[in-house]
């Protein structure tokens, strides 16, 4: 499931829910979580089941539960399991046993597990089970982490330097991530860029995302949508190399290591090589 970009958008607004599936983005968030306040819930299940039980979807539609600490899971899975959406957002995930414990109250409602997309970075005991999401990884779509619950439940004043980067403990829980998303075999999903209007400045985090080895990032505007699809999206440098590699490697069929341009290159470039076509969506490239 090619995840770039996953776009929120509150579940009681459906005109922006309209909005958010022709926005370009891969994923559209139906958010009756942080986005839905308490009384307005009800509301937000329902628009989320009528768009779901909707003909022609443009792009995945996913939905971010309420977290299974609390009364309002069971009615969001009641309400949205039969409109079968694309994945489920799980917010306070904890470990692989969050994920599990997910799937028991899915079947419980009589419906089918959908891919799980867990944010699991947004409790202090989140981060202890960071490593832990390869064994249920057949049932997940991605990892991702926010940067903005965490801090909140510790008392900390803020996720962020001054600069707008994150502070030491808040950089270390996103290298956690990305790395517990990759020991899993699982896409690692970044968190958002709040400044929605900073165009540049998101730009720049989502190249440097792709660069540390996210494979997407979440978004909170349709306008943001358009800079994360380009920056996951491989340039054409990059598919030249990458095609230039493996017609290398396959001229040299057996050796463990060719010349390219001056350069040697062994199995971790023809690796990246494979992964470059593959998110370009390039016949011959490796499957996930």
């Amino acid at each position: 499931m090619r995840l770039r970009s996953l776009l929120f958008t509150p579940g009681d607004r459906p005109d922006r829910m309209l909005k958010a599936l022709e926005s370009g983005a891969d994923a559209v968030i139906l958010d009756l979580e942080d986005a839905v306040s308490p009384e307005r819930k009800p509301e937000a299940r329902r628009h989320a089941a009528e768009l779901l039980a909707s003909a022609g979807r443009p792009a995945r539609v996913f939905v971010r539960i309420n977290p299974l600490q609390g009364p309002e899971a069971d009615r969001d899975l009641a309400a949205v399991l039969e409109g079968a959406p694309d994945g489920l957002v799980l917010p306070k995930s904890e470990s692989a046993q969050s994920v599990s414990a997910l799937q028991a109250r899915v079947s419980a409602h009589g419906g089918r597990l959908p891919p799980v997309l867990p944010i699991a970075t947004e409790t202090p005991a989140a981060v202890f089970g960071l490593g832990t999401y390869r064994a249920v990884a057949p049932l997940l779509c991605g990892l991702t982490w926010g940067a903005e619950d965490l801090p909140a439940a510790i008392g900390a004043a803020t996720s962020r330097e001054p600069d707008g980067g994150y502070s030491a403990p808040y950089e270390m829980v996103r290298s956690l991530t990305l790395f517990g998303a990759h020991a899993a075999g699982v896409s690692p999903i970044d968190t958002v860029f709040p400044a929605f209007r900073d165009v540049a400045g998101l730009a720049d985090y989502a190249a440097r995302a792709r660069r540390d080895g996210f494979r997407g990032m979440m978004a909170i505007h349709p306008a943001q949508v358009p800079a994360i699809n380009a920056a996951f999206a491989p340039s054409a440098a990059e598919i030249d190399w990458a095609r230039r590699v493996l017609a290398a490697f396959a001229a040299a069929a057996g050796a463990g290591a060719v010349n390219l341009d001056g350069a040697m290159l062994d199995a971790p470039h023809r690796k990246q090589a494979e992964r470059i076509l593959e998110e370009a969506q390039e016949p011959g490239a490796a499957k996930p």
